[in-house]
């Protein structure tokens, strides 16, 4: 083994450091740091204009849109579609350095929140038939499959459409209460 195999080696075996996770409204000045996850995450990626025109129907009230941070450092974003009284989940990203440490859960959990205060009664999304982590994500959020989007993704891979109902309910607000008493710091 060499000398940088032994290292990657401890420094994966290493106890994970805390880190401090923020929420907050999505801004012009995060696009920077947004528009790199975007190209890590997305085969075909948003550009910067669409993210302005988000960030414009987010001031209409249309949109809502959150980033999270890790001590002060921009590792994921996600946004709502606000129609009437639905929202659609248009998307939910997070640096893959740090995927798969609740930082989803988080951004989810603000986005169900946003959508039950402005009295939505369901939530819709699109995700990738491959994408199993993150079905489960959203499975315990209360979404359940509701059908198939063929060749959704790039025209060429299918989304699984999930639903969740009776977003603005007391048995729902436990039950987003019970998901954030359950979050952990972060752990790297």
């Amino acid at each position: 083994m060499s000398i940088v195999e032994r290292f990657l080696d401890r420094a994966q075996s290493r106890p994970m450091e805390a880190g401090e996770i923020t929420i907050e409204p999505m801004r012009k000045r995060h696009l920077r740091h947004i528009l790199a996850i975007e190209v890590q995450v997305y085969p075909k990626p948003w550009s910067a204009g669409v993210f302005h025109d988000e960030l414009a129907q987010m001031r209409a009230g249309t949109r809502h849109y959150v980033v999270a941070k890790l001590d002060g450092v921009v590792v994921g974003y996600a946004g709502l579609i606000l129609i009437t009284e639905e929202a659609h989940v248009s998307n939910v990203a997070v640096d893959p350095r740090y995927q798969r440490h609740g930082i989803g859960r988080r951004l989810m959990l603000a986005l169900c929140l946003a959508a039950a205060q402005r009295d939505c009664g369901s939530m819709s999304l699109e995700v990738r038939v491959s994408n199993t982590g993150a079905q489960e994500l959203y499975r315990s959020f209360g979404f359940v499959p509701a059908g198939i989007r063929k060749r959704y993704y790039e025209n060429t891979v299918d989304a699984i459409v999930m639903w969740c109902h009776d977003v603005n309910t007391p048995a729902y607000a436990a039950q987003l209460a019970a998901i954030g008493r359950s979050i952990t710091d972060f752990r790297r």
